[in-house]
């Protein structure tokens, strides 16, 4: 498998360090501004291979060197501000950017799968469909994967079982307006009640990345950990069930608009978009979640050149 990652700053190269450890990818290309900067993550990389079972080739490279991608993972951004407190500003910015990367990227692999970890995940996925001309199945944000995990890990800490076990999925925006789908939540079959100590958790996990980036001045661990594992179901085709960013195909009357939904990954990208019950409340979530990654999408577009 060949797997291009676009931008090797500090999530790009822990994505890239994750990758290399794997054993599934035979070929990685970094892509990035600075060529030294790269060639030095690249090095750096090269000189780990004895270490792990099976080397991957690492190069660093241009545009045309990603030709014959299987995925390639988005992890440019515009500078993000220091005192950054809502994802949605870096909007116009990341959008005027991903116009200038996608065509020439879709060109180059045209049967690719792209994930996208940058921000607004929701805005960029959809305007990554529209300037590459994918099929939807192709384009997948990790959206509110990396949230999920959060609150699992709060939830795996208050009952005392493994987070793994634990069925829970924050859906909607990766920002302010995700919601937990507290009804559909449970651990081995058994309801996770819906108490508000369980809702401040999810809101605590929804301001987490904030929490990192405040104290250290981003995030980068936990992301490229999350976009590997998308990759990794991509590779080997396991068709694990994740919440991800896609294009939503009609669920409560959405449509033309990227939110996070679970779905079933694989060799194909998007294999199923799953539909939960949710409840009353989760479903006007859902909804105001779509109104508002919605709202982005038309301010982006009256800027955007044609």
């Amino acid at each position: 498998m060949k797997v291009s990652i676009i931008g090797v700053g500090k999530v790009g190269s822990s994505l890239a360090f994750v990758l290399s450890t794997r054993n599934f990818v035979q070929e990685l290309v970094l892509v990035g501004r600075s060529p030294e900067s790269v060639m030095g993550d690249v090095l750096d990389l090269r000189h780990g291979q004895l270490f792990v079972e099976c080397p991957t080739r690492i190069v660093a490279g241009t545009l045309a060197d990603t030709a014959g991608s299987d995925v390639i993972a988005i992890c440019a951004s515009a500078p993000m501000p220091s005192n950054m407190a809502d994802r949605l500003s870096l909007a116009p910015a990341n959008v005027a950017l991903m116009q200038g990367l996608l065509p020439e990227l879709a060109c180059l692999s045209p049967d690719s799968k792209i994930v996208i970890a940058s921000n607004p995940v929701d805005v960029l996925v959809h305007f990554a469909l529209e300037f590459t001309g994918f099929e939807p199945r192709q384009v997948i944000g990790t959206g509110t994967l990396l949230d999920s995990a959060r609150f699992r890990q709060l939830l795996g800490e208050e009952l005392q079982i493994h987070m793994d076990d634990i069925r829970a999925n924050i859906l909607g925006e990766h920002g302010d307006s995700q919601f937990p789908a507290m009804s559909c939540a449970n651990a081995g079959g058994e309801p996770i009640d819906a108490t508000p100590a369980r809702y401040a958790l999810a809101q605590q996990a929804a301001r987490a990345g904030f929490e990192v980036f405040n104290r250290k001045g981003f995030t980068n661990y936990a992301i490229a950990l999350a976009a590997a594992d998308i990759i990794q179901v991509i590779a080997l085709d396991t068709r694990h069930t994740m919440p991800v960013s896609l294009k939503v195909d009609g669920f409560l009357g959405v449509d033309d608009v990227c939110l996070s939904l679970p779905a079933v990954v694989g060799k194909r990208g998007i294999e199923r978009i799953l539909h939960p019950q949710l409840n009353e409340q989760e479903q006007e979530a859902f909804l105001h979640s779509a109104s508002v990654v919605r709202k982005v999408i038309e301010s982006v577009r009256e800027q955007t050149p044609a």
